[in-house]
């Protein structure tokens, strides 16, 4: 018999936090997230985004043990943007038993309709910096800390329960070359000088942090048209910005200003996938020192963070970016670049990225359900 018990208490955080260590333990190409910052996003006292969503979270059990986990989140600031009533279901994850998925989303969806909740998509998070999507294809490749892992089956289940889908990212793997190419050298020159650019490199975090919350500020502008987003606040953008410059390593960012202001961004980072693998989700007391190692000796970089002003779209500002950012990955012979989730709908970043020696090798996938 499956029971469905609400999260509530620290125990229950605890519970549904662990879940997913139980559920893909030595998986190798699962990615096990920092326990502490995953405890802190379900508290509304450490994520502000409680400040504009409502969530309630549930764990599945059979018995004594944990069977399944999954959330609701109302983000009403995005629902005010679009002039709909969406609800999002979040961070689920379940044993191969279609009786406990049913009733985790059952009880998910029957929440948000009692909050009036007109329709239910995801995965998706708070905010478009947590994951979002299901995994549908590239099961045998080891993820980005910024991507997902899933079974294969979780697709099934929730098809099975009337969800179809709303729209997919696909994700690159970028073979990197030996010597960069001289056009492409010569076409970042012609952008930067065509348009008055000044780039801006980074040699010590307090370098970085100086222009660190001004970056995460024109992610208000850089992504404003993009599915699922919604303002972020000042509060939010603290919040962010604390959390991942602790990890940033300020050789892979690089900003361009026009006119004296931030009129684009990249952030990359040495790959962490194999360094969290072996942390097991605490930085203490070795977790760190893997991460440290993830860090000195790269084979892949991720990138994690790509925004151009909308003012600027038509200049050609990415394909900069990335060129400034080749220097660095050829200093630290790095071999292999993995890119972020990009909609599908995007055609001009995908071809850009088709234009490098690549691999299209994974797919997530947001689904959707009136209720």
């Amino acid at each position: 018999m499956v029971t469905i018990k609400e999260v509530v208490t620290s125990k229950d955080i605890k519970q549904f936090v662990d879940f997913q260590f139980e559920l893909y333990k030595d998986h190798p190409f699962w990615v096990p997230p920092l326990k502490k910052d995953e405890k802190k996003a379900l508290h509304p006292k450490s994520n502000p985004a409680f400040e504009f969503c409502d969530a309630k979270f549930w764990t599945a059990w059979e018995g004594e043990k944990c069977v399944g986990r999954i959330g609701a989140i109302v983000n009403h600031s995005y629902n005010k943007k679009i002039g709909k009533k969406m609800g999002r279901f979040s961070r689920m994850e379940f044993i191969d038993n279609k009786e406990v998925s049913k009733q985790l989303y059952q009880t998910a969806e029957k929440w948000l309709k009692e909050q009036g909740m007109e329709a239910i998509h995801g995965p998706l998070g708070f905010t478009n910096f947590d994951n979002q999507g299901l995994l549908i294809e590239g099961f045998d490749y080891l993820p980005s800390i910024a991507s997902v892992m899933h079974f294969p089956y979780y697709q099934k289940h929730i098809e099975a329960l009337g969800y179809g889908k709303e729209i997919d990212w696909v994700e690159f793997r970028l073979k990197m070359w030996d010597e960069i190419p001289e056009k492409v050298t010569r076409l970042a020159k012609i952008i930067k000088e065509r348009n008055n650019l000044e780039v801006l490199r980074f040699k010590t975090k307090s370098d970085l942090k100086a222009v660190m919350r001004d970056v995460f500020g024109l992610l208000n502008k850089a992504f404003d048209e993009l599915p699922y987003v919604a303002p972020f606040s000042q509060k939010l953008i603290n919040y962010y910005a604390d959390k991942y410059f602790k990890v940033l390593n300020p050789e892979y960012v690089v900003v361009l200003k026009k006119d004296g202001k931030i009129a684009a961004f990249i952030v990359g980072m040495p790959s962490l996938s194999e360094g969290m693998q072996k942390a097991k989700g605490k930085l203490f007391p070795f977790g760190f020192v893997h991460l440290l190692k993830s860090m000195k000796h790269p084979e892949v970089m991720d990138l994690l963070l790509t925004g151009v002003d909308p003012a600027y779209q038509k200049l050609g500002l990415p394909a900069l970016l990335i060129n400034e950012l080749l220097g660095v990955i050829n200093k630290h012979n790095i071999k292999f670049v993995e890119t972020t989730g990009m909609f599908e709908t995007n055609k001009k970043g995908i071809t850009h990225w088709k234009s490098y020696d690549h691999i299209q090798h994974k797919r997530r996938r947001c689904f959707v359900k009136n209720l």
